[in-house]
């Protein structure tokens, strides 16, 4: 059995490594980030070290220029965030390779391919050292085009662009459901023996002690496991820190910052509102989403597919799905996603799921679990005519079977063209 999935991003990482000395992908813990890079190692032969090895990081951390003297590049280092002290010897050498390019005509790019999975500190150390140098990849888990083994361009609800699209596998409700309580980490889809609920324990053990205790002094792990719960009860939802904090006692600094953590480590994404100088009385609180739907149902409590569809859960964990389909297809064809997808909503209660912005065009979606939701669902779209941009097709992403026309600007999409 071939146990690689094909990443959509590995073209990503090509393209850049030929404009960039550096080239840093983070994402959370076992979103593929290692396999993703060994990949490529074996089609460009690079040399390969990981950080989590405890001779390997005393070196880079104790004598870091015997260090890059020992694994030579092209290199691919692994985990580097162990080791921030790498990122001044790195600039020393992708600076000479620069200079020596315009002396001698060589090639100075694709020097270097960072991993870590704290998106917090790398990035920090990151844009103090390697400014101009780097070309930064984000990974989540698998796409459902991943899985299916299909083409993953980013997503946009144009009619002519969704006409020519291939379709995933159409599931059934249940078979959907059971989709999205595997989430999305490679090792649940290469392993079908695995232990779902085995595997999630020791991710956020793992995830605990591992990341989390490496960024912040953690005295009550407990109360944090109700955070993070809390916070995947709430997925789909403004973003109301107060509530989260007072359920758990804990003060609203204390909440921002782990909230923080949970951001930069790609647990969960904050979707903004949506606003200009043409629209007044907008909310401003994010929307917030777990980017791993298995791991959210595991943190409040589901273990079966037929209990979730049937749970008051089963609506927001289903938006969660699809905006975090639609996220991943914007990361893993290369695209910043913080440009590019909002949500909607005013002050009298009028609201849009979602709004993508490409090309100075806004196109309006709305997620609905149902076959056939109805003219209702697009009663909001008139809004966007007064953002003063031109207005693209909206669509229902929905579970209709055939992507079919709902007027003459909107279609229901079905969900497997996500």
């Amino acid at each position: 059995m071939n146990s690689y999935i094909n990443r959509t991003i590995e073209k990503s990482v090509n393209e850049i490594s030929k404009t960039f000395p550096v080239v840093m992908i983070t994402g959370p813990r076992q979103v593929g980030k290692t396999t993703l890079l060994n990949r490529i190692r074996e089609e460009k032969n690079l040399n390969y070290v990981s950080l989590d090895d405890l001779k390997a990081r005393s070196l880079a951390i104790e004598d870091p220029e015997l260090f890059l003297r020992t694994y030579e590049y092209p290199l691919i280092i692994d985990e580097f965030q162990y080791a921030p002290n790498l990122l001044s010897y790195i600039k020393i050498i992708v600076d000479e390779k620069r200079l020596a390019k315009l002396k001698e005509n060589t090639n100075s790019n694709g020097l270097f391919y960072l991993t870590g999975s704290q998106a917090f500190q790398s990035m920090k150390n990151v844009s103090e050292s390697l400014a101009g140098r780097v070309g930064i990849l984000d990974l989540y888990g698998l796409s459902n085009r991943e899985i299916n083994n299909k083409e993953e361009k980013i997503f946009i609800p144009k009619l002519q662009i969704l006409q020519e699209k291939e379709k995933c596998e159409r599931l059934s409700m249940q078979k959907l459901y059971e989709r999205i309580l595997n989430g999305s980490y490679p090792q649940i889809h290469i392993d079908k023996k695995i232990d779902r609920e085995k595997y999630y324990e020791t991710y956020i053990r793992t995830y605990i002690e591992r990341d989390i205790r490496n960024l912040i002094n953690i005295k009550d792990e407990t109360k944090f496991l109700k955070f993070i719960s809390n916070i995947a009860a709430r997925t789909g939802q403004e973003l109301n820190m107060t509530d989260i904090c007072n359920s758990i006692e804990i003060s609203n600094a204390t909440g921002e910052n782990w909230l923080s953590i949970l951001k930069n480590t790609g647990i969960v994404y904050l979707l903004p509102p949506y606003s200009n100088n043409n629209i007044a009385r907008i909310v401003k609180k994010p929307k917030i989403y777990f980017m791993d739907t298995g791991l959210a149902c595991y943190l409040v409590g589901y273990i079966n597919n037929v209990t979730l569809e049937k749970s008051a859960y089963n609506g927001a964990i289903f938006e969660t799905y699809v905006i975090t389909e639609i996220i991943k297809s914007f990361t893993n064809n290369g695209v910043d996603v913080r440009r590019h997808l909002y949500y909607y909503r005013d002050n009298n209660g009028k609201e849009i799921d979602l709004l993508i912005i490409k090309d100075n065009v806004v196109y309006p979606i709305e997620i609905k679990k149902s076959c056939n939701p109805g003219k209702e669902s697009i009663k909001n779209f008139k809004i966007v005519e007064k953002f003063g941009m031109q207005v693209g097709n909206g669509g229902v992403i929905c579970m209709t079977k055939d992507l079919f026309p709902i007027d003459v600007n909107n279609n229901y999409i079905p969900i497997e063209l996500i």
